[in-house]
C-alpha cells in the first residue's frame, strides 16, 4: 500500500520564502547535462506537458527540449496560461488527449507540473483508454477535508484569478470534488513531491495507492524549480522509458541513483 507523506500543516515559512532558490537550480541546469546524456532513451510514444498555476507552455521549455531529445513525441497543451482548475480547459484537454491518442495509435503520458498535474489526473480519469501513465510534479493531488495547506498568499492569489466570485460559484468545484474523492488514479502514477517546497506541502503532493501501480518518489528542490531540476528530468526519463504494460516503482541505479540518494539521504520513495 502507497501511503501519503505524514507532514501536516503548510510548508514551513523559510522554504516559502526561499522560492528563489529556483533560480540557482536553473542555473546549475547546464551542468548536469553531461548525467543526463545518461538518461533513458523513449520509444516514441507521445507525453503531453500540463503547466502550472499562472504558467504557460513556455514554462516547460527546458522539460520539452529534454524529452523531445530522449526520443519522446512531446506535446504542450496549447491554451495559454493556466488560471485555474476550469471546465473550458477540462473539456479541451480531455478532446486533445483523446485527439493524440487516436492520431499517434498510441497511449499519451501526462507530466503535470503542479496545478497541471491535477488536469492530467482528471484526463487519466476521464480517458483512461488513452492514457499510459501519469507523472506529477509537486502536484496538489490530496487535499483533506479542513482544505489546502499551501501558504495563504497562494490560496487567496489562486481564489483571486481562478474564481473571483469566490468557491461556490467556480464552476468546476464539483468536478474538483469528484477528482479527489476518487483518489486512486486508474493508470500506473508516478507523484514527486519535495520536502522544501514552499507552496505545496508534502501531504498534498502524495497519494494513496497499489504499489503495483502507484509511487510517490521525493526528489529535492523548491516547487519554482521543479521544472528545471535535473533529477526530476531524470526520473521523469526514467518512469516514461518503461514499457507499456510492464510498470515497475522506481528503483535508483548506477551513478545516477547513487547521486539521487546522496540528495534525497533516502533511497526508498514513500
Amino acid at each position: 500500500m502507497v501511503t501519503r507523506h505524514p507532514h501536516r500543516g503548510e510548508p514551513h515559512w523559510l522554504y516559502t520564502l526561499t522560492e528563489w532558490r529556483a533560480l540557482l537550480e536553473m542555473a546549475a541546469l547546464p551542468y548536469s547535462l553531461p548525467a543526463l546524456a545518461a538518461a533513458p532513451r523513449g520509444d516514441g510514444h507521445p507525453v503531453l506537458l500540463l503547466p502550472g498555476f499562472m504558467a504557460d507552455e513556455y514554462t516547460l521549455i527546458a522539460l520539452q527540449l529534454f524529452l523531445r531529445q530522449r526520443g519522446y513525441d512531446v506535446h504542450t497543451w496549447g491554451f495559454g496560461r493556466n488560471v485555474g482548475f476550469q471546465r473550458r480547459h477540462a473539456a479541451a484537454l480531455e478532446q486533445k488527449i483523446r485527439y493524440m491518442h487516436h492520431k499517434a495509435g498510441r497511449k499519451v503520458s501526462l507530466v503535470g507540473w503542479s496545478l497541471g498535474g491535477l488536469f492530467a489526473l482528471y484526463a487519466a480519469h476521464e480517458a483512461p483508454e488513452c492514457v499510459r501513465g501519469v507523472i506529477t510534479l509537486g502536484s496538489p493531488v490530496s487535499i483533506d477535508m479542513q482544505g489546502s495547506q499551501s501558504p495563504p498568499l497562494v490560496r487567496a492569489l489562486y481564489q483571486l484569478i481562478a474564481h473571483p466570485m469566490g468557491p461556490s460559484a467556480h464552476a468546476m468545484l464539483p468536478r474538483t470534488k469528484r477528482l479527489r474523492e476518487r483518489r486512486k488514479p486508474p493508470v500506473p502514477t508516478t507523484c514527486l513531491y519535495s520536502l522544501s517546497d514552499g507552496v505545496v506541502p508534502p501531504q498534498e503532493a502524495t497519494i494513496e495507492g497499489d504499489r503495483r501501480m502507484h509511487e510517490n518518489v521525493r526528489v529535492p528542490g523548491s516547487h519554482v524549480g521543479l521544472g528545471f531540476n535535473a533529477i526530476v528530468m531524470y526520473i521523469v526519463a526514467d518512469r516514461l522509458a518503461q514499457p507499456e504494460g510492464q510498470w515497475q516503482p522506481f528503483r535508483p541505479q548506477g551513478v545516477s541513483g547513487k547521486i539521487y540518494r546522496l540528495m534525497v539521504r533516502d533511497s526508498a520513495p514513500a
